[in-house]
């Protein structure tokens, strides 16, 4: 099994300075604004389902 997996950045500030939270397995800590977070993984996608937008309805 791998390490976990560790974000580069804040997804609310972007800033770069993250710490593991105490929450539990996935949760984070950014320095900068003082927010916590989780991060989960849902799981892999089967090829071809991915949604594809169009820019309109199809006719």
């Amino acid at each position: 099994m791998s390490e976990r997996a560790a974000p580069f950045h804040c997804p609310y500030c972007g800033d770069e300075d993250l710490r593991p939270n105490e929450q539990g397995h996935g949760a984070w800590e950014c320095a900068a604004c003082s927010r916590a977070f989780q991060l989960k993984f849902l799981g892999l996608l089967a090829p071809g389902t991915s949604i594809k937008s169009t820019g309109g309805e199809q006719t």
